[in-house]
């Protein structure tokens, strides 16, 4: 019985390893520009350096411009953060999107304003 157990349980982070994990909810809703959060509402400037505590947050550097999709809507006394990605000539970071606090970056050019309300899903938190 308990090697059946350990070997499900190997099997079980075997399938998590390959297909990610879902972490938990940052909010409920995420201020958009558009229904699907694919366009960018902001370029923003990082003020000061990030390190991601987990895979659903990305690493900023001071100085690094980062495209702006979508702002969650700040609930009880979580801080507020949004979601984006790294502007970069290097393709290893440009397209990598995830969260970072919106107080560490200033917005220095506005497409278009974040008027949409979407609720967040699981997937807007999985990590691979």
């Amino acid at each position: 019985m308990a090697r059946t157990l350990v070997l499900w349980l190997l099997g079980l982070v075997a399938v998590c390893a390959v297909h990610g994990i879902f972490m938990d909810r940052l909010a409920s809703k995420k201020l958009c520009a558009d229904d699907d959060c694919v366009y960018a509402i902001s370029l923003a400037r990082a003020q000061e350096d990030y390190n991601a505590p987990d895979c659903r947050f990305i690493n900023i550097s001071k100085g690094q411009q980062i495209y702006v999709y979508s702002k969650l809507v700040r609930e009880n006394a979580a801080g507020e953060f949004w979601a984006g990605s790294v502007y970069s000539d290097s393709q290893d970071e440009m397209g990598i999107v995830g969260y970072f606090p919106s107080n560490l970056v200033k917005e220095q050019h506005v497409y278009q304003e974040a008027t949409k309300e979407v609720p967040t899903t699981a997937v807007d938190f999985f990590c691979e």
